[in-house]
């Protein structure tokens, strides 16, 4: 599954994929696959990148347009 949210919450920090895959413990290469929906995002992997984005996983994932999960 393809998500392109990610690509644009991380240029929206004005990072390159090396430096997300560093917060991910991973390496570009599997990160860009991510990016690409060649590989399946780990959930903990979903769970960081939401947390440090600040928006709901629902929103990466493309379920919803509301950044953050009314709680």
């Amino acid at each position: 599954m393809y998500f392109p949210r990610l690509r644009d919450l991380r240029e929206d920090k004005d990072m390159n994929q090396t430096q997300i895959a560093k917060l991910l413990f991973t390496s570009q290469t599997v990160y860009s696959r991510y990016e690409r929906g060649v590989l399946t995002i780990p959930v903990e992997h979903l769970l960081i990148l939401a947390d440090f984005y600040g928006v709901s996983t629902d929103y990466i994932l493309g379920r919803t347009n509301n950044k953050i999960t009314n709680k």
